[in-house]
């Protein structure tokens, strides 16, 4: 059976509070999108407002506070930012269950995969580490390094950082391959899900979907994750 995990990207913290609001008992796993303005155009809570100078986030990771309704989330941290490697300590003082690197964010996987080996134990037990690739990615390269992360997220947009995007095919064929070429490997697929091709995702293998504005931009969220969630 799939996971359905619920995405935002949303610039202002308020409205973070306020989708996690909504989310509560409806979803035990939520992604958090953060986008720098740098490695992907959009911007996102904290960048959009000061960075890591941000009020919020600074009680935050000052451990004054903590992400809203933390004791009732799993999160998953999606780091479309550059240097997410150099500020992983940063990050992890949000407390996340799971942390998303992207191949376009590192400048040589050699150094993610050096990354990884030095991680300390008890990160590795109790945080997992995933890898994010676009459409127009190598997929035997990703397969190469699939071994060094807990997952892979299949990224269904080649335009990363937006909500809304279209929902490229090729995402479909890529997750076939990996599951019937890396035995045991867990796949997550972001970007352009909808009803119409969520189907062919599960078909495929994906053990892991994560829906933004098809659940958002409904008209209907309520009814539009729990269309999701009757079909994983």
């Amino acid at each position: 059976m799939a996971e359905i995990i619920p995405a935002i990207l949303e610039k202002n913290f308020d409205e973070i509070k306020n989708k996690l609001t909504f989310l509560r008992g409806r979803a035990k796993c939520v992604q958090l999108d953060f986008c720098d303005g740098t490695f992907v155009p959009s911007q996102t809570w904290p960048f959009a407002f000061g960075g890591f100078n941000d009020l919020d986030f600074a009680k935050i990771i000052n451990e004054e506070e903590g992400l809203p309704f933390w004791e009732e989330f799993d999160f998953e941290f999606d780091l479309m930012v550059n240097n997410a490697i150099e500020n992983f300590d940063i990050y992890m003082k949000l407390g996340p269950k799971r942390i998303i690197f992207h191949t376009k964010g590192e400048k040589e996987l050699k150094d993610f995969e050096h990354f990884v080996d030095g991680l300390d134990m008890y990160v590795r037990d109790n945080v997992e580490i995933g890898l994010a690739f676009l459409p127009s990615d190598d997929l035997n390269t990703v397969a190469r390094i699939s071994h060094k992360v807990d997952f892979l997220q299949c990224m269904g947009i080649e335009k990363i950082g937006f909500q809304g995007q279209e929902f490229e095919e090729k995402a479909v064929a890529d997750i076939k391959f990996l599951k019937n070429n890396l035995e045991g490997i867990v796949i997550s697929v972001d970007g352009g899900v909808n009803l119409k091709n969520v189907e062919d995702l599960l078909n495929a293998g994906a053990d892991r979907i994560i829906i933004g504005s098809a659940i958002w931009k409904s008209g209907d969220p309520v009814g539009a994750l729990e269309d999701f969630q009757s079909l994983a």
